[in-house]
């Protein structure tokens, strides 16, 4: 049976939703309402919030929170000490736990180390974030982003292989072999 390993050092708090195979290593803190899907990994030293959701087979590298109302969709990549914010305008002396905003994070993209995600955007599917990346706001399905703040510099496959579109907007993934059109200014399938 594909059963759930939680490193000794690792502090669960119940009650909370694990699926089968997730690995939670050293140091992690999952709080209390979390939902983490199945064959999920979480690094040393990862937080995770009681309304935070990750599908299946996400992969969390070291020293990520991951705060409430942060939603991640299956096959989601998070590089070791990336950032998910929660508030637009913090302040010490002011509670605004009831501001937070959502932010969603599609099916298969990738977040690069050290990047920083403000709240209440939305990452499309299999987006490529640069490492160091700051992304303010909503990015694209397939988009490849990099900077300070994060600007657009082309499109990603599936498999997080760079495309390059011809004049009729076609492209062709070098890695797998799948075709992907670029119409009004969005990347998909063919």
């Amino acid at each position: 049976m594909n059963k759930v390993f939680i490193h000794e050092t690792a502090f669960v708090d119940q009650p909370v939703d694990i699926g089968a195979g997730t690995k939670i290593w050293h140091w992690v803190h999952v709080m209390s309402g979390a939902k983490i899907g199945e064959g999920c990994v979480l690094g040393q030293n990862v937080y995770v919030g009681g309304k935070a959701v990750l599908g299946n087979n996400v992969r969390v590298q070291n020293n990520v929170s991951i705060y409430d109302r942060v939603i991640l969709a299956d096959d989601v990549f998070c590089g070791p000490s990336m950032v998910f914010t929660n508030v637009i305008n913090p302040r010490s002396s002011v509670e605004r736990k009831d501001e937070y905003l959502e932010t969603h994070v599609g099916k298969g993209a990738s977040i690069g180390a050290n990047a920083t995600i403000i709240c209440g955007n939305e990452i499309g599917e299999y987006a490529f974030i640069g490492a160091g990346s700051v992304v303010t706001k909503p990015v694209p399905a397939y988009a490849l982003m990099v900077g300070n703040p994060a600007k657009q510099m082309g499109w990603m496959s599936k498999a997080g292989v760079r495309l390059t579109f011809d004049d009729e907007g076609m492209a062709v993934c070098g890695e797998m072999g799948e075709r992907y059109t670029l119409r009004n200014g969005l990347c998909s399938p063919s």
